[in-house]
């Protein structure tokens, strides 16, 4: 007993010798000090943010890392405003966007609080009421009750005009379960149109469903809202809901955030917003089959995603697929070599396919923070790039190359993610 005792004692004493030693590190003051801090930091920072992409275990290790950073500037001053952020915004701007999702009230990672953002956008991500009446939220609990939930969306379409029929279908997701339940894949998809003319934002309300025979119920309900902004932009608004089933048979509706459950970082899986609905092949029938090719064109006609003031996407940079190598230093690697190697020229043509739509002006770039499951599914799955006709062996090395070529830390041929922070893409 008194040995575990001075080993907890011991333990403390020592992490709080090691805080403080670190605290006590003098500050970066000279610029080639400063250059050699940076060049470690962003060493670490790519580092520990691949592993977290490839392993969600290490998420305590980046967060340490990532608020020793972030205390490292405020102490020796290395902040907006100083010659060092003049010389770097990038890396400043970079750090300072990531750690607000490290911040208590800003699991959303917005500029704003929690709060503040469901507070401010409430009148954009509701629920439409004609979809959380008690008859209808009855229908949409378990897989096995969905052919009635549908039976209601279509006789709500026929006093529905043109222009405002549901768009609605249910699907197996792919890659990710419900906030609720990682293993709930199954959904029930219906895009309510809007009508920019009157302000009303279009919104996409998916209810997570149960799967067949299962006692415990699935509880999320997600709005994505989908607002034009100016200069023919979009603004994107989240709100996540959960479901509440009572022993009396009523269901009652809440947001997830309100009843105490926290939320997610919404960038790291919605990039471009709207996320495009890829099913798993077979889950959705013949007759809604043209239904997901509507939802996904009129994805692609909304304007380049935006998230109002509560996110400046340009803090976190180009992303995977980006152009690693200038092409004239490609073209004299070729030239070197006396030949163009296959990998090379997939690997550029898959570059150009990415860019191509996932810029910030288009559906947004692939940056950190992101979520494996859906890159890898994109890529791996034949989704992404577009268009692009390729065995599954050559899928997974353009997977692995696509990562490699993001978060490389080599000096001599540094990744898209550390070029960009060092200021090296100017």
């Amino acid at each position: 007993m008194r040995l575990r005792i001075f080993q907890s004692v011991f333990l403390v004493v020592f992490v709080l010798w090691a805080s403080a030693s670190i605290s006590a590190l003098p500050c970066p003051r000279t610029s080639s000090q400063q250059d050699a801090w940076l060049g470690i930091k962003v060493d670490a920072l790519i580092r520990s943010a691949r592993a977290l992409y490839e392993n969600e275990n290490a998420q305590n290790t980046y967060d340490r890392l990532l608020d020793e950073i972030v205390r490292t500037m405020k102490r020796c001053s290395l902040v907006d405003g100083s010659t060092f952020a003049i010389r770097y915004p990038e890396f400043v701007g970079y750090v300072n966007a990531l750690s607000l999702a490290r911040l208590d009230d800003h699991e959303l990672g917005f500029n704003v609080s929690d709060e503040v953002y469901f507070a401010e956008t409430q009148k954009y991500v509701t629920i439409p009421d004609f979809l959380s009446t008690p008859q209808f939220l009855k229908t949409v609990i378990r897989f096995e009750t969905l052919s009635q939930a549908k039976a209601l969306l279509r006789e709500m379409n026929k006093s529905r005009s043109a222009d405002e029929q549901l768009i609605f279908f249910s699907y197996e997701s792919r890659h990710l379960g419900t906030p609720d339940n990682n293993n709930s894949f199954r959904r029930l998809l219906i895009v309510v149109p809007g009508n920019p003319a009157q302000h009303i934002p279009e919104k996409w309300v998916q209810f997570g469903l149960t799967d067949p025979g299962l006692r415990v119920r699935t509880r999320n309900v997600s709005v994505v809202a989908v607002v034009p902004g100016s200069d023919n932009t979009t603004n994107t608004y989240f709100k996540d809901y959960f479901r509440t089933y009572r022993r009396n048979g009523s269901i009652e509706i809440k947001g997830r955030w309100e009843l105490g459950y926290g939320d997610d970082n919404c960038l790291k899986c919605h990039k471009s917003g709207v996320l495009p609905i890829f099913p798993v092949d077979g889950s959705v029938i013949r007759d809604e089959l043209p239904f997901v090719e509507t939802v996904n064109d009129r994805f692609l006609s909304y304007g380049p995603l935006r998230f109002e003031r509560y996110l400046d996407l340009s803090k976190f940079g180009p992303g995977i697929g980006s152009v690693r190598m200038p092409e004239p230093i490609v073209a004299s690697a070729k030239q070197a070599h006396g030949r163009s190697p296959s990998n090379l020229n997939a690997t550029t043509t898959a570059n150009a396919a990415c860019v191509s739509c996932h810029h910030a002006n288009g559906l947004g770039p692939l940056n950190w923070p992101m979520d494996s499951k859906v890159i890898s599914s994109f890529v791996k799955g034949g989704k992404m790039p577009y268009g692009m006709e390729l065995s599954k062996r050559e899928r997974a090395k353009l997977y692995s190359q696509l990562v490699e070529d993001y978060f490389s830390i080599d000096d001599s041929h540094p990744g898209i993610l550390k070029a960009w922070l060092l200021g090296k893409n100017r």
